[in-house]
């Protein structure tokens, strides 16, 4: 089975580094590492290609501003069964390569895998798991699914395939990570891993609080609302 690594990023100089290293210390490489280079304007393009004679990394660009439209086009080039949207301030521990392999091939059901997160640099929050299994657990209720989450999830190219057309592109309407998951889920089971644990910044909450706790919620409301007829009660999880 095969992986490939999509990376979205935007002004990542900070971070990027430290995502990168993660996947050079996996216990199981990943066979394709894609940088999307959605318009850099620092030095995270410059970072990245210090990282090519250590994995097997290219970088492509992507001139429409935007998360979604990185992911996309990521996924869209890559060549790997299975695609990983991984963010750029996140990390993976060193078996999440090896696990995310052993749960789609243990399982043909599963279409995708995503894991619970903790807070790297976060003084009130760090290693704490309640943001993320709050997250799940209010989604779970309304629609009976786990929910993907940002940091970093993995899908079958074959289903990306059938829903790279339907999928919705626009952040200031939806949330990447919820919005994909409403169109994956039909198609089968997503796995939660709750025993690996990926670390991501919280520099969303940090630096830009009002947008954290009140722009954040309010778009999250909202595409519920859109996605209403979308979001069918599937007992995979």
């Amino acid at each position: 089975m095969t992986i490939s690594i999509i990376i979205p990023a935007y002004n990542e100089e900070k971070y990027i580094e430290n995502a990168l290293k993660s996947l050079v210390n996996q216990t199981e490489k990943p066979n394709e590492v894609i940088v999307v280079d959605n318009n850099c304007t620092d030095k995270t393009i410059k970072i990245a290609k210090k990282y090519q004679k250590k994995l097997p990394l290219k970088i492509i660009h992507e001139k429409k501003q935007g998360i979604a439209y990185s992911r996309n086009t990521g996924f869209n080039k890559a060549k790997g069964e299975i695609v990983v949207k991984f963010d750029a301030d996140s990390i993976i521990p060193p078996q999440w390569i090896k696990e995310t392999k052993k749960t789609f091939e243990k399982n043909k059901k599963i279409v995708a895998y995503s894991n619970h997160f903790y807070f790297y640099d976060s003084l009130i929050l760090k290693k704490s798991l309640l943001p993320s299994i709050l997250y799940q657990f209010f989604f779970k209720t309304l629609s009976g699914y786990g929910v993907l989450l940002g940091p970093a999830f993995a899908i079958k190219k074959s289903v990306w395939k059938k829903i790279k057309n339907e999928v919705c592109v626009d952040d200031d309407k939806v949330h990447e990570d919820i919005d994909i998951t409403i169109h994956i889920a039909k198609y089968g089971k997503i796995f939660i891993d709750k025993n690996t644990i990926i670390y991501t910044s919280s520099r969303r909450i940090k630096y830009n609080p009002l947008s954290f706790f009140i722009e954040y919620p309010l778009i999250f409301l909202r595409m519920l609302l859109s996605h209403r007829k979308k979001i069918k009660p599937l007992p995979n999880n």
